[in-house]
């Protein structure tokens, strides 16, 4: 971000929060739109608008909109406005990255998890993982926006802290907001990988979805929730744990949750992978099952068949309670295409009141691998840019350039 020498104007950057809010979501992009929506006058929107400008907080972008005279230019925010640290949890590696404010990757490194029963630990990883991909001072003075952190467990996003048992032993409880607090001064976002993920699809790809149903079919099975817009989370950060809904059967196979008969013990990559070992055929994980599904293993091709039909079957009632518009079927398993997708649909449109499917879609997700990590960005943006919360920003920034420019 360039320094300008020019006083900032502070009052009217903090008035123009309400602007800057509407840029940042998309609601209006044109100053035409902004005048429209803010229902200010012509001349305030003008001047309030030429301060975002010229602090660099938002930009005119090459993009254009027909109006009744000549066309205008698109605004947006500016991408070197600030950054978002973001990290994704796996259950054996964490990969980390510093993102620009569109959102897009400015640098990001893979370490691996070695101790994934302390928190304090794991923490003090990712911490020390940020610290070097912000050593190259390239995105040195720029506002840290906020830190997002997407975890593979159940999370209650309001306290911040993982909540119940999970792949991540000693989690529970532990207050990660806090803990990463002591080091940024700069909100802390901690959410469950399948809900940023969800995020990431809805915001990337069908942003104009209302209702949207995400399953995540990898070595677990779990689902995000979107309705009327935004992701529903429940009381406890619950909602969607669709993984371990139990189906009862003569003999039903045992769950690492420690339950007979759910879902992931039978449709999940490893449920899959032990079913294929007992019928003499190595496999470890959901990529493994995928490789031999790339290869036309029939018994690899089979259970992703069965285990579409399983996930498919639970899919159903969510369909006949929800009513989505759309299912968006992603994760490791989703590879395996039609093989998986094929299952899916056959149990909803069997199952499912013609009503609840005349216009439903199903589809396989954007394979894009980074879409926890994008998710947790834009799960910053939304929160730090709402009308609540934008003028805080506002005076961080101002404060930001200031230091900068005393340094």
């Amino acid at each position: 971000m360039k320094k300008s020498k020019a006083p900032i104007d502070v009052t009217t950057l903090v008035n123009a929060a309400d602007i800057l809010s509407l840029v940042a979501s998309g609601a209006a992009t044109s100053r035409g739109a902004l005048l429209e929506a803010s229902g200010l006058s012509r001349v305030t929107v003008t001047q309030r608008i030429n301060a975002l400008l010229n602090c660099g907080l938002i930009r005119e972008t090459e993009e254009t909109l027909k109006s009744g005279g000549r066309p205008t230019r698109v605004l947006a925010l500016s991408e070197s406005a600030g950054i978002i640290l973001v990290a994704n949890i796996g259950e054996k590696h964490i990969h980390v990255g510093v993102m620009d404010i569109q959102p897009a990757i400015i640098a990001q490194k893979t370490i691996p998890l070695s101790s994934p029963d302390s928190p304090a630990n794991t923490l003090d990883q990712i911490r020390s993982a940020f610290d070097d991909l912000l050593s190259d001072g390239a995105t040195a003075n720029r506002l840290l926006i906020g830190i997002s952190l997407s975890l593979p467990t159940p999370v209650d996003y309001k306290r911040g802290c993982v909540v119940g048992p999970s792949v991540l032993p000693g989690w529970d409880e532990f207050d990660i907001k806090s803990y990463m607090g002591l080091r940024y001064d700069a909100p802390v976002f901690v959410e469950n990988d399948v809900n940023l993920m969800t995020i990431y699809e809805h915001r990337h790809n069908f942003r104009g979805v209302e209702d949207m149903f995400f399953i995540k079919a990898g070595t677990g099975i779990g689902s995000g929730i979107v309705t009327g817009g935004r992701i529903f989370r429940g009381a406890q950060g619950a909602a969607g744990d669709i993984g371990h809904i139990q189906f009862t059967s003569d003999d039903p196979p045992l769950c690492r949750c420690g339950k007979l008969g759910c879902v992931e013990a039978r449709a999940g990559g490893w449920a899959i992978a032990r079913d294929l070992t007992e019928r003499g055929i190595a496999a470890d994980n959901a990529r493994d099952v995928v490789e031999l599904v790339e290869k036309n293993k029939p018994e690899a091709i089979m259970l992703v068949r069965n285990a579409g039909r399983t996930i498919g079957e639970v899919a159903s009632d969510v369909v006949s309670i929800l009513n989505p518009s759309l299912i968006v079927v992603g994760g490791t398993l989703a590879r395996s295409g039609e093989f998986l997708l094929s299952g899916v649909r056959e149990l909803v449109y069997q199952r499912c009141l013609p009503l609840a499917t005349r216009e439903l879609q199903i589809v396989l997700s954007d394979p894009e691998g980074d879409s926890a990590l994008f998710g947790a960005a834009h799960l910053v943006l939304e929160d730090i840019f709402s009308k609540a919360k934008v003028e805080t920003l506002i005076q961080r920034f101002v404060h930001n350039m200031e230091t900068a420019r005393a340094a």
